[in-house]
């Protein structure tokens, strides 16, 4: 389980800027080792390699890349507004921290800083007559490097924006966030199965929103040191409005309660980090579009269908009963995420709009048929108990 500070520093590195700005550091610290590197060459590679070879390529560059770079950016944008038009509008921060995207725009925009740096030195004469060979070199792999960029690029525009490269992502950080979850039911903590005691002091939400992250560890060495029990009556993914009660203290004052708030997240918006559900909603978000008179395309929906299925067979998370003997964080009690909510994320949504399509129900019954012979007996009851509420008692 990540700490808080992991998880910011997590979320600002699947950042497009970030990685811009590293690459652009790079290759202007590698222009500013150049000058060191050229007292140690033989004077005759400065003949050959002088600055007569190295500007123009450096010009082309600098003009090139400030072209491509552009273009590419209107591209990724043309490509994401429509795959959130496609599928749901919420997929758009999730398609913005796409690596392959973010490593060429920060590839191209990183070739066009060296390039206009090395050529802005040049021309003031702050580079010794030696140094030209070296930044020679460093064109000549900088050039590599763009090529195998563009190359990359043009592979992953054939797919970028498209339905199946939009379920994919979703899909695969749904599973992330599933088997997270398989791996801790409770988040580390002990499973809560009643009430918190009356006596217990409710923590207030900081702001309204959605909990997005709950700092688990840093939380419960808090309630270690204050001889607090802690137990949560929001899990990630729902809603609170600020002032409410997001958790609750037994033995807590209120210096605790307010420090204890700090470390639970609330945001304008959902996040895939300890939120299983949210990926299941992106899903069956994009299957409701697809069934939408406008639209009117239920291939999308069957193959949604197909992916939730998957997803909820290969990764439902465990029952468990964790005590505080066999819990990494027992001081904090939560609720587990249930195959029950797992499902109600899943299916409704699509059976709201699929009313007119029986083709569709068909393929959700057929869904929920296999699911009712999971190893998992909660997940056999939900889908049984699903299927008889759409189905046998219609």
């Amino acid at each position: 389980m990540i700490s808080r500070s992991l998880l910011l520093l997590r979320r600002i590195t699947r950042q497009l800027w970030f990685r811009v700005v590293a690459i652009s550091l790079f290759s202007l610290l590698a222009l500013a080792i150049a000058p060191l590197l050229a007292p140690i060459l033989p004077p005759a590679w400065e003949d050959r390699f002088g600055r007569e070879a190295v500007l123009p390529v450096l010009t082309i560059l600098a003009s090139g890349m400030l072209a491509v770079t552009t273009f590419s950016l209107n591209v990724m944008v043309s490509a994401y507004r429509t795959a959130s038009s496609m599928a749901t509008p919420r997929v758009y921060r999730l398609l913005l921290e796409d690596t392959v995207t973010q490593s060429v725009l920060a590839t191209f925009t990183g070739g066009f800083v060296y390039s206009l740096s090395a050529v802005i030195l040049f021309r003031a004469g702050i580079y010794p007559p030696g140094s030209a060979f070296v930044v020679f070199v460093m064109t000549a792999l900088v050039v590599m490097l763009i090529v195998l960029a563009i190359l990359r690029w043009i592979d992953h525009l054939s797919d970028l924006g498209s339905m199946d490269h939009t379920l994919r992502l979703i899909e695969s950080r749904s599973c992330s966030s599933l088997r997270a979850r398989k791996k801790t039911p409770c988040l580390g903590g002990c499973c809560l199965t009643t009430e918190p005691p009356s006596s217990a002091s409710p923590i207030p939400a900081s702001q309204s929103g959605f909990v997005r992250f709950v700092d688990m560890a840093a939380l419960n060495r808090r309630a270690k040191e204050a001889g607090v029990t802690l137990y949560l009556t929001r899990l990630p993914g729902e809603f609170v409005l600020r002032g409410r009660p997001v958790a609750m203290a037994e033995g807590a004052d209120e210096a605790f309660c307010k420090e204890a708030s700090g470390l639970i997240d609330v945001g304008d918006v959902r996040s895939f980090e300890q939120d299983p559900t949210f990926g299941l909603t992106l899903l069956a978000e994009t299957a409701q579009r697809a069934l939408s008179p406008g639209v009117n395309d239920p291939g999308t929906a069957y193959e949604v269908m197909g992916r939730l299925t998957r997803l909820l067979w290969e990764n439902l998370p465990e029952d468990s009963e964790a005590t505080k003997s066999d819990a990494d964080f027992p001081h904090i009690h939560l609720p587990p995420v249930t195959a029950s909510a797992l499902l109600k994320a899943s299916f409704p949504p699509i059976a709201l709009y699929a009313g007119d399509a029986p083709e569709v129900m068909d393929w959700m019954q057929t869904s929920l048929k296999a699911l009712e012979h999971h190893p998992n007996a909660a997940m056999t009851r939900a889908a049984q108990e699903m299927r008889q509420d759409y189905f046998e008692n219609s």
